[in-house]
């Protein structure tokens, strides 16, 4: 047996809109179900469709697969803006799955608040038809390739417009998290949580850093819609052929992995913020990579490490700046810290691999005046999510100093702003150790290059200091809005988790930030 491949033609959409399911499949028939994912999951179409059986192109992966529509639908007026899983199934029983987000209706009374789906990340990530943007997976999976093999053949050019892999998009239930849940032991190997289910299901090393369901912004959203609160839904990628998707909200929320932002993205957010909106980005691993969109938006441009020498525009006078890099690449001239304030730069991993294996996975509280920690209880010294575990898989930080009153201030950094005001911090690495005995684990950073962006330079002292990253947690004022940063990828899970404190400076956020809760 084999399983129905599909995609929608657009994966952003509202009241109206008319989309159409581009598929293949060797059984023909077929039914389509569409399903709002938030809290509980509310089935709200289904329909038959019969699908004829097509060719997968040579590099499909980087243009596509030019499938024919096999059906369409029309998005209702009822729909509730949300994240929809779209399941095609066939009558051998094989399923797969892919997505579209509902926007409100241009005509319909917005929320205060508005969560912006990670799908830049989404697609940055979606190996399906052999490679991602960071490897040849298919054959790293396989035994054909080593792992620096399958770095070599990392797509710059990534096509929407192919289905996803459903070990990133739809893995089973109980896909466990990145973050280790325990220290590692003396001389041990370093943990990590769910070995059962890896062993049995055999994901790929990349399954887990994307993707919405059963992931944070899904874990969010049902916390979230529990607790009462009204959010909008928008995509990152909406802001390539809209303008103002910000406008009419009070706050924007980012959560979880938010690695992939465009140019347009980040100059309406930043617009946004300075107009007087406000951000909570209660995220991780934060626009590290500066990307662009092609293609009437369906072709996604991240050459990574690889810009300088392979990105066409990169030399261009012209059209430079729209080339594509790490977001701190002086070519830019934008830090991604002039936005969120923190960056992965200056961050790392936290009880990852070998990466503070022995690590608390919690924040130190510093600054226990600040208004996000009002009635948390939390006081100086005091640990925060360390039972969650909180601080892991990515974080971002900025360089750190204590001031005369003995508290963190940041100590300049690409973009980081004078009026940072760090609430807490633990420490984050951007590498596993060389004195490490056991096998690298995690894909390794270009330290030489990020040392001669963040430092000027690469010699061997300036490298080190990049390993002695922190995970800081902080808020700062920006033109009229203001901006709170979790410093991690997993907030969310630490509202899955009922911590009390951290559901608390959640509420603090949301409240000052001008989200609205009903019905509580």
């Amino acid at each position: 047996m084999s399983q129905p491949l599909f995609y929608p033609n657009r994966i952003s959409t509202t009241a109206g809109d008319v989309i159409d399911i581009c598929a293949s499949s060797a059984d023909p028939d077929c039914t389509l179900k569409i399903s709002r994912i938030g809290k509980a999951q509310v089935n709200v179409l289904e329909m038959p469709l019969t699908v004829g059986s097509h060719s997968v192109p040579e590099e499909a992966d980087r243009y596509g697969c030019d499938w024919p529509a096999a059906g369409q639908f029309t998005i209702a007026d009822d729909w509730q803006t949300g994240y929809y899983d779209l399941e095609l199934s066939a009558s051998n029983g094989e399923a797969s799955h892919h997505f579209i987000c509902v926007r409100k209706a241009a005509n319909a009374k917005k929320a205060k608040a508005v969560i912006v789906l990670t799908t830049n990340t989404y697609a940055a990530y979606n190996y399906w038809g052999g490679r991602n943007s960071y490897a040849h997976v298919d054959k790293l999976q396989l035994g054909e390739i080593d792992p620096a093999t399958a770095r070599e053949l990392a797509l710059g050019e990534l096509s929407c417009r192919r289905p996803l892999a459903q070990g990133l998009f739809a893995s089973p239930p109980g896909a466990p998290r990145l973050i280790a849940d325990t220290v590692r032991e003396k001389d041990g190997f370093p943990a990590s949580m769910g070995m059962d289910w890896i062993m049995k299901h055999q994901p790929s090393s990349y399954d887990g850093s994307a993707g919405f369901l059963r992931k944070w912004e899904h874990v969010f959203v049902a916390w979230a819609e529990e607790n009462g609160y009204d959010l909008d839904y928008v995509t990152d990628h909406d802001f390539e052929n809209r303008e103002g998707v910000l406008d009419g909200y009070a706050v924007a929320l980012l959560v979880g992995h938010s690695e992939y932002w465009s140019a347009k993205g980040r100059t309406q957010l930043d617009a946004f913020v300075e107009g007087g909106g406000n951000l909570a980005s209660l995220s991780g691993n934060t626009a590290y990579w500066k990307v662009r969109w092609s293609d009437d938006g369906a072709t996604m441009t991240a050459h990574k490490w690889n810009g300088e020498k392979n990105d066409p525009l990169w030399n261009d006078p012209e059209r430079s700046h729209e080339a594509t890099h790490l977001w701190s690449h002086p070519q830019f001239g934008n830090p991604e810290a002039t936005t969120f304030g923190l960056s992965f730069l200056y961050g790392g991993y936290h009880r990852l691999a070998m990466c503070a294996a022995r690590g608390a996975a919690a924040f130190t509280i510093y600054d226990d005046d600040h208004w996000a920690l009002e009635g948390s209880d939390l006081f100086y010294g005091d640990l925060l999510g360390a039972d969650v575990p909180l601080v892991g898989y990515e974080n971002d930080g900025c360089p750190i100093r204590f001031g005369d009153d003995g508290l963190p201030v940041a100590d300049g950094g690409l973009g980081v702003p004078d009026n940072l005001q760090i609430i807490g911090f633990a420490p984050a690495t951007l590498a596993e150790s060389p004195r490490s005995k056991f096998p690298e684990m995690i894909p390794p950073e270009q330290t030489d290059a990020l040392a001669r962006i963040a430092y000027g330079n690469d010699d061997e002292t300036t490298q080190q200091r990049l390993m002695r990253g922190h995970a800081v947690m902080a808020s700062f004022t920006k033109g009229k809005g203001e901006v709170f940063n979790s410093g991690t990828t997993e907030w969310a899970h630490g509202l899955a988790a009922g911590n009390p404190f951290i559901e608390t400076i959640t509420h603090n956020v949301l409240a000052r930030f001008g989200a609205e809760r009903v019905g509580i």
